[in-house]
């Protein structure tokens, strides 16, 4: 989730609606205080929620009804402070007690266009407030789906999006990962479709009833409550997994993703009980903006990895991971995102190492580093640490490589320092000291002080430590992450290059999508166009069905203006929305007047179809 959108904040809103006054004096961060909420945490804390929701695919709404229980932090608290973004409040209330509702004083507060608006409730004499309301059309944390916009071509389709603070465009809440709160929900679709959320979801409901109820028994944030509707199937892979998807993606879903159950034992071998009791995978619509979302219970998926070949499994490993590093210990504010995002970088390649290999492990390893170092130029300093200060910043700022290779490098610093089996008890007891638990940086920084630093002395200082987190760059200690496989194509790359060898004499007939993408990302930006069409001809990359493969290859085509195969890419930024394909892309295209134009024309056709978080990043590119 990367943008480089850096918003102003209102910032005598966020001190008037629950920030420390401590915090606005001094103008220096303070460790767990959310930036990105009005909500007065320190007052109240909701515990429950209750919705009830009708989907109207007609005018692109949800009518709900959040029926909320929450408990008081401070008994002298007159008022609860929500979340809202562009949501239409018909009514507040709190039950009587004879099964009617007492209307209960409200207001709004200024709006503020990264926030939204703070929703004021004053208190009732009970710990129960019922909020009916209507959603915008224009809700940033949910995209409608036309039919022709789905596999199925048949059926609409709704799906949420409620990381970093998008849960507020279609729910009141208290929307900050500080707060943890359980849920149930009874939803309301339309005739021959099924809904599904980030909670259990039972297989055998009778869609034909178009009501379908879910339980979500362990607190969690509110960026991990999720909604889907679609023309849904379910196809079991495991003992306590399945796949959700339309018919048309469902069996080859179910192929490329059977290895699931595996990666499950694999993450409790090494870190403890998979405390969710069911993992289910939904395969969305290509405009998904993301490669996965971490709903517990549910990760939503892009079908983009639907490979065939099972060579891009590693994200279904990343989203699991999440069910401990995120899931079940989560950072308590939108700076501590190296805390979800690191711990599960790492986590990923522990369980890709047990169920596929080192080797896929240390090439997916180079390759995410390769990313890092190309993307450290273009961040600020401030934007390079761990620990980020994001105040007066949209918090999608924070998904850059940063929380998660820089992450992820730190900890296997410290796995190399200490050595494997001890630090990997320390994660262990880590998870299992803050599960269910929201935390900061400096939460995990005594931990680690307390359960590791001080009881092997002279390995790891706290000033080596606190170097990674609040400094930027990438320290001299790192262990930088090397394969023998990428060391021989860079051999045959050479040697290639030099004429040595001929286009087809390169050993590509068994090489895995890594091989291919470290082989074609570490070309010259510039070379010989003879070589792109040898390559194109022999191995026919302009057709290429990996999705992964398509984008390095078309990256390569614009930079030496390969027309041959910028009709298939054109097909590619219409058909596909994940950010993380089509950014790169675009930002290319724009740099160069002719293809710019093109890329303006394809990108008027491609729009619509793409989610609100994706249009963002993508008009801003050509504002520029």
């Amino acid at each position: 989730m990367k943008s480089t959108t850096k918003l102003l904040f209102l910032t005598f809103l966020i001190f008037s609606y629950g920030c420390s006054t401590t915090a606005h004096k001094t103008n220096k961060i303070v460790a767990g205080v959310d930036y990105h909420s009005f909500a007065n945490t320190d007052d109240v804390v909701i515990t429950h929620i209750n919705l009830n929701l009708s989907i109207d695919f007609d005018n692109h709404t949800i009518h709900g009804r959040n029926a909320i229980q929450y408990k008081l932090k401070n008994p002298n608290a007159k008022e609860m402070i929500l979340d809202t973004r562009d949501l239409t409040i018909i009514s507040i209330g709190t039950p009587n007690g004879r099964g009617g509702i007492i209307p209960v004083k409200w207001h709004m507060g200024q709006k503020d266009k990264m926030l939204g608006q703070a929703l004021i409730i004053d208190l009732p004499k009970n710990d129960r407030i019922i909020i009916e309301y209507l959603t915008s059309p224009e809700s940033t944390g949910l995209q409608w789906l036309t039919p022709q916009q789905t596999s199925s071509k048949k059926y609409p389709f709704l799906y949420s999006q409620s990381e970093a603070i998008h849960a507020r465009s279609w729910i009141p809440l208290q929307d900050t990962p500080q707060v943890r709160q359980t849920y149930s929900a009874t939803i309301k679709v339309n005739k021959n479709l099924r809904a599904v959320m980030s909670a259990y979801n039972n297989p055998k409901a009778d869609e034909r009833f178009r009501t379908y109820y879910f339980d979500m028994p362990q607190a969690i944030p509110s960026y991990l409550i999720a909604l889907a509707v679609g023309k849904l199937e379910y196809k079991a892979i495991g003992p306590r997994s399945g796949v959700w998807a339309e018919k048309v993606l469902l069996d080859k879903a179910a192929y490329e993703f059977e290895d699931t159950e595996k990666m499950i034992k694999a993450g409790e071998a090494l870190y403890g009980k998979y405390d969710w009791e069911t993992y289910d995978l939904l395969i969305l619509p290509s405009s998904f903006p993301f490669g996965g979302m971490e709903n517990p219970r549910l990760s939503f998926i892009t079908p983009t990895v639907l490979a065939g070949d099972k060579s891009l499994v590693s994200l279904i490993a990343h989203e699991l991971a999440h069910s401990w590093s995120g899931n079940l210990v989560t950072n308590a504010t939108w700076r501590d995102l190296w805390l979800n995002e690191g711990f599960t970088t790492y986590f990923e390649s522990r369980i890709t190492e047990v169920v596929n290999g080192k080797e896929t492990k240390d090439m997916e390893a180079v390759l995410a580093y390769q990313d890092l170092i190309a993307e450290i130029p273009e961040l600020s300093k401030k934007d390079q640490h761990l620990a980020l200060d994001l105040r007066g910043q949209d918090p999608d700022d924070a998904f850059t490589e940063i929380p998660y290779t820089k992450g992820r490098l730190f900890l296997d610093w410290l796995e190399n320092a200490f050595g494997r089996e001890v630090f990997d008890e320390f994660i262990k007891s880590y998870f299992h000291h803050f599960a269910f638990q929201s935390i900061t940086t400096e939460n995990f920084v005594n931990y680690l002080n307390d359960n590791l630093l001080k009881k092997h002395p002279k390995t790891v200082s706290l000033k080596q430590v606190k170097q990674w987190i609040y400094s930027p760059g990438i320290p001299k200690t790192a262990v930088i992450p090397h394969t023998q496989v990428f060391t021989a194509i860079d051999n045959l790359t050479k040697q290639w290059l030099n004429k040595d060898i001929k286009t087809n004499e390169l050993p590509t007939k068994n090489w895995s999508t890594q091989e291919w993408l470290y082989f074609l990302n570490n070309m010259p930006k510039e070379f010989n166009y003879d070589k792109m069409v040898e390559l194109d001809k022999t191995y026919d990359l302009t057709h290429i069905k990996n999705t992964e493969i398509a984008h390095v290859w078309y990256l390569l085509s614009i930079r030496n203006n390969y027309q041959q195969a910028f009709e298939n890419m054109r097909h590619y930024l219409i058909e596909i929305g994940r950010r993380k394909l089509i950014v790169p892309l675009y930002t290319e295209l724009a740099n160069n007047d002719k293809n710019r134009a093109w890329a303006q024309r394809v990108y008027q056709i491609a729009r619509p179809g793409y989610h609100s978080l994706a249009q963002v990043t993508i008009d801003k590119i050509f504002e520029k």
